[in-house]
Order: C-alpha cells, then structure tokens, then sequence
C-alpha cells in the first residue's frame, strides 16, 4: 500500500533580507522585549544623575574659570563698581594734596552734574563693605557735597563709580598709584609734593626713614630736575614748614630762592619764623607768600649787592613791639617807616590817627 505524499502551500515573506526573528530566550529577544516599569524608571534616574553631574562639573569649571578671571583684572584694576560713599575712608595713605575743605569744588561740582564723573576714583578693599581711597579726594568730596545738597534725597550721589583693587596691596604701592595720578595731571604744587615726601618719610609702616630717598620712591616716574626741585623744598620744609600753612601757596621760585638764602644766612629762619608766627587769624596764603617774598627779595638783593660796581643797599632797621592788643613789627628805612599790627586801620577815626602820627612825629624831632 502506497503511502501520499501530502502537499503544503507555505507563504514567503515579501523581504526575504528580514533577520529571522530571534529565538526565545536570547539577548536580543531580551533587549528588545518591553521592560517593566521598575526598570525603566531606574535607568531614566541614573541618565538624569549623569546629566546633571556632567552639568555640575561645567558650571563649577565655568565658575572657577570667572573667578580667576575677577581676581586677575581686580589686581590689575580694571574692576569698576557703583560703591557707597560712607563705605570710604581716607586715613590709610597721608595725601599729597594739601586738601583742608576750603578748595573751590564748583566747577568740578558742575562738570559731575553735566557729564557724569568721567574717571572714577580708586580705592583698596579693605574689608566687607569697607574701602580705603587710594586716588581721587577732590572727586570724593565734590560728589559727597553734591549729595549734602540734595539733601540726601538724590539717589545718584549715595554711590561713586570707582575701580576696586585687590586688598593687601604693598604700601608703597599706593603711594606710588596717588602720586603718579597728581603728576599727570600736572597741577600739585612742589611744596605739596615736599610735605608728602617728608611725612612719607617719617611714616613707620614706610620702609625709607630719609627724605631723600623718599622724593626717589615716591617720584620715580618725574625727571631729575623736578626731583631736585622737590628736594629743595624739602630741605626749607624741615626748617620753616612747622610754621606754613599753604605749602600749595609757595612759587618754585620763591621756594627755592628761600632754600638758597637760609644756606647764605642761616640765623635768617629765625626772622622769618617770627613774622610768619605773627600773622593775623585767621591765616591766608596771600600773608605767607607776602612774608616769604620779602625775605626772599631782600636776600636776593644783598646777594647782587655783593657784585662788582652794585650800588650799597639801603640800611634798613627792623624790630618788633609786644603789647596787650598783639605784637606790632617795624620797620624803618630812608623815607620810610612801616607798621604791621593786627588791626584794621580803616576802622579807626581819623582824627584819632592823625592825633597819634601828629605826637609821634614831633616825639621824632625832639
């Protein structure tokens, strides 16, 4: 008996390049079966944990990256920021302006309320919230006046625009940084630039004790001749500048005039440091360049005087007369006979003064 064959239609697939599907139980059937939903939530947590860490670590080196930028252009000074006024002391460096309040500050004044502050001032952190100034006095105090006259009711003039620099900066430094602003500018007097380097000098947390090697660290950028000029009114500073009040006052010339003539004449100080104490209160800076002139002049004459063929110089006799009302100077010359006292002669009733010059002058011809 034969057996039949048994026939089956058995349908292909259209892409027979299909992957045969994978057998039950193996890896890729594993990895592409579905997960359940423990799984899923576990794997999203630890993508999240490292995108969140690769994110961490990209804004600390950012951060990082920025502070050391901060710190660099703060030591280089090029960090400028709104800053409050009452944050700012002015006792760390002795100034080199010779700034008592009495500095007309209008224009300054006006061209900060038109423009703005053009240069903002310096200043050394010296704490939180704490500042010491290092440049810019006169800008502080205009912009401090400006709010005192608004009443404090201005917003704009709590704050000054100011470059920070890093604390800890050596001292010398600092100086250096004032005073090579005030030679740019061109504007500080020789006798200022002189107090400043005696005072510098006589600083213990400075690191020179002699004025002259004071003038060379504190003036490096000026020339030669303008070092020694600043050293010669040095030298008449430590003779009469106990007794000076405006040194900003003093001429070069009549500064140096006056140094040449101590030298000639050294018992001369003490003249001039009689009639300087002598002056009238309150003291103007017109009396002590009168005072200083005169004594200059007169040096200057005798000094000609010594030449070939000069003419002899007019006797001139001068003393001085203490009373209760104050001591008056005297001084007698041919056909001339002044008095300097502490009065105001103008106040006084003419008849009076011509009464007193009448015995005066008959008391001279007896």
């Amino acid at each position: 008996m034969s057996k039949k064959r048994r026939v089956f239609d058995i349908d292909l697939p259209d892409d027979l390049s299909s992957d045969p599907p994978a057998a039950p139980g193996s890896a890729t059937a594993a990895s592409v079966a579905r997960r359940g939903p423990m799984a899923s939530a576990v794997r999203e947590n630890a993508e999240s944990l490292s995108n969140r860490a690769d994110m961490e670590a990209r804004i600390r080196a950012e951060n990082d990256r920025l502070a050391h930028e901060h710190v660099r252009l703060k030591k280089a000074g090029l960090i400028t920021d709104l800053i409050p006024t009452e944050a700012i002391s002015t006792t760390k460096l002795i100034r080199d302006r010779n700034f008592d309040g009495t500095d007309d500050l209008s224009e300054l004044k006006a061209s900060i309320e038109a423009i703005g502050l053009s240069n903002p001032i310096q200043v050394e952190q010296v704490g939180e919230g704490a500042y010491e100034l290092v440049q810019g006095l006169r800008r502080l105090s205009a912009w401090r006046e400006l709010r005192i006259a608004s009443g404090g009711s201005d917003e704009r003039w709590t704050r000054i625009p100011a470059t920070i620099i890093a604390s800890g900066e050596a001292l010398e430094q600092l100086y250096r940084r004032m005073v090579d602003e005030n030679l740019v500018r061109k504007d500080i007097s020789f006798g200022e630039m002189a107090v400043l380097a005696r005072d510098y000098a006589a600083d213990q947390q400075t690191k020179v004790d002699d004025v002259d090697a004071a003038v060379l660290e504190l003036y490096r950028s000026a020339g030669k001749q303008k070092r020694s000029y600043i050293r010669a009114f040095a030298q008449l500073f430590e003779i009469i500048g106990a007794h000076i009040q405006f040194p900003q006052a003093i001429p070069r010339q009549l500064g140096l005039d006056l140094r040449k003539a101590f030298e000639v004449q050294p018992d001369l100080a003490e003249q001039v440091l009689a009639d300087l104490a002598a002056l009238p209160a309150p003291r103007q800076p017109e009396d002590e360049k009168r005072v200083l002139s005169g004594y200059a002049q007169a040096a200057g004459n005798t000094e000609r005087s010594k030449g070939p063929g000069a003419k002899p110089r007019p006797a001139r006799t001068t003393f001085r007369i203490e009373r209760p009302g104050g001591s008056a100077k005297v001084t007698a010359s041919h056909g001339r006979l002044e008095v300097r006292l502490n009065t105001d002669f103008s106040a006084k009733d003419r008849r009076m003064l011509e009464a007193a010059l009448e015995a005066f002058l008959a008391q001279l011809d007896e």
